[in-house]
């Protein structure tokens, strides 16, 4: 399997790698990368991979069906070989704004103590749906306000790693009601916002920002009704 750098250090925007296989849509599967997979709402990484000084652009990176992450080539560009060498490197300002939009949504989610029924992350902001009962939606003044307040405190934001079993043991970890965090390794990692995870703490494989000031303002863009159990808040940077 990759190892992914990213889990531990979301700010490395390069590696060096060696291409362990091409999959039959030139995909291209590395030994280590610092890309991000499309997973949990957050889209995946676009950058390059340099082959012998020249650039591979790779338009977006996914998981396939063995879990593998793929390196997905924009149309037209060469494609390495089994064995080469190569320099993956991030398009970092895409790679930026999507940590500050996903630390966002977590300070979303410690403002809205409600189930979760789905998520989704772009470059300028992102939704979370709640399970809100009626005569409980937030208001959308004093909800802005409050998320606010938290990045202009610059809280710090951190990981730390639990076993599946202590996970099994504190279920109210999960705020998803229809995704869990993957399984498989053993372990789980948590992402804490505030000294010892005060603000926020749930499961996450994503990529964030060390501090919530560096989200910089938000704006509360819609509170819509999406269906009997859905309420969906959208939240969007104000400088983008």
């Amino acid at each position: 399997m990759t190892t992914l750098l990213f889990r531990e250090d979301a700010y490395a925007t390069s590696c060096e790698a060696m291409v362990v296989a091409v999959n039959e849509r030139g995909g291209i599967l590395l030994d280590r990368t610092v890309f991000y997979a499309t997973a949990g709402g957050q889209p995946g990484d676009k950058g390059t991979l340099t082959l012998n000084g020249q650039p591979i652009v790779i338009a977006t990176t996914v998981y396939d069906e063995q879990k593998n992450v793929v390196h997905v080539p924009a149309e037209g560009q060469p494609v390495p070989a089994v064995g080469d060498t190569v320099t993956a490197e991030l398009d970092w300002a895409h790679r930026q704004r999507i940590m500050r939009c996903h630390t966002m949504m977590h300070l979303l989610c410690a403002a809205v103590p409600f189930p979760v029924t789905g998520s989704s992350i772009t470059e300028d902001g992102g939704r979370i749906d709640f399970d809100i009962p009626e005569g409980q939606i937030p208001d959308r003044t004093a909800l802005g306000e409050k998320i606010n307040a938290w990045i202009t405190d610059n809280h710090p934001v951190s990981t730390r790693w639990i076993t599946d079993e202590e996970l099994d043991a504190n279920p109210e970890l999960v705020r998803t009601m229809f995704v869990k965090p993957p399984r498989g390794t053993g372990k789980v990692r948590l992402v804490l916002i505030g000294e010892d995870g005060r603000i926020d703490l749930q499961p996450c494989g994503g990529t964030h920002v060390k501090a919530t000031g560096e989200i910089g303002p938000i704006l509360v863009d819609k509170i819509q009704n999406k269906g009997k159990i859905n309420r969906r808040i959208r939240l969007v940077l104000a400088n983008p």
